[in-house]
């Protein structure tokens, strides 16, 4: 019996690895779904503000507040701006963000989780004892801190954004990645390695990190949206990028009132988000179930 979703019979073993986690992949409806989803959104935010020449600042007083018309399919906001260049400008800057801090933690993340698993003894203490206070400190206060050490006129731009958040999330990455090189390092391939002269070095970037290479993608893959989100609230609290989804629900719940609803303020930056973090987590659990169908099996029982 297999996990709904899946439906998927069993992978011929005389397949590599790599293959039969592809084939497993493609077998899960709502990974496949969720790419597809990703590549309609990323095409979407990327490719057609260039091809339609979208303007997102150009600003028109007498267009304020036009609900989504035939001129402006998303509408306008409140000084007439065009909301679907905005929508999608913004979509840009927070999947860029969400991509360059996912990739800053993975590489903190991995770098810190492997020197702490492969070396043990006194160097796991002192990087897992930091891992340790840094668990103990809200996610949010050490993100806002680091965000106040840049100057105001720094303060809306992304490189502050991607660094504040990928120097937090990397905690996770470091305990999963040093669990595992924790594992492997006394397997016989990693000594036989060792017998045969290889470095540390060369020990751990040719033979124990290509075995956890499938955690790492999964791990990443689901870091992507929790970083998104944390943009989204950083926009919010106004500490965020300048243009993006987070600042554009920021902007529209600022407006919302009693006496007249421009819903699609809310609705258009709410929906991209919600639909890309869906896609993002559907993705990622299809990863994890291709890359490891022990637990895909268990799920299923």
């Amino acid at each position: 019996m297999t996990a709904a979703g899946t439906g998927s019979p069993p992978v011929p073993a005389g397949l590599s690895p790599g293959r039969q986690a592809l084939r497993r992949l493609r077998r899960n409806r709502f990974a496949i779904l969720g790419s597809v989803l990703l590549l309609l959104i990323f095409a979407a935010c990327f490719l057609v503000p260039f091809a339609l020449g979208l303007d997102p600042v150009s600003v028109y007083p007498a267009q304020r507040h036009q609900p989504p018309s035939l001129l402006h399919p998303f509408g306008t906001d409140n000084v007439g701006r065009d909301y679907l260049a905005r929508v999608l400008v913004g979509g840009q800057t927070s999947l860029l963000v969400g991509l360059a801090a996912t990739l800053a933690s993975v590489t903190v993340g991995v770098l810190v989780g492997a020197l702490a698993g492969y070396f043990a003894g006194r160097v796991d203490e002192v990087l897992m004892r930091l891992v340790d206070f840094l668990y103990g400190i809200p996610y949010m206060f050490l993100v806002i801190l680091i965000m106040l050490m840049f100057s105001e006129t720094a303060r809306g731009e992304a490189l502050p954004v991607f660094l504040a958040l990928g120097l937090v999330q990397w905690l996770t990455m470091a305990r999963v990645v040093r669990g595992q090189v924790a594992a492997l390092r006394r397997r016989e391939f990693v000594l036989a390695a060792r017998l045969a002269g290889a470095s540390d070095l060369r020990v751990i970037v040719s033979h124990i990190l290509p075995n956890v290479a499938g955690v790492i993608l999964v791990y990443a893959t689901l870091t992507v949206p929790a970083v998104i989100i944390l943009e989204s609230f950083l926009s919010f609290l106004g500490l965020g990028v300048k243009l993006s989804w987070g600042q554009l629900v920021a902007e529209a719940v600022s407006v919302v009132n009693p006496i007249r609803s421009f819903w699609w303020l809310l609705w258009w930056p709410g929906a991209l988000l919600a639909l890309t973090l869906l896609s993002l987590n559907y993705l990622g659990d299809g990863l994890r179930d291709a890359l490891d169908p022990k637990t895909r099996a268990a799920g299923s029982k």
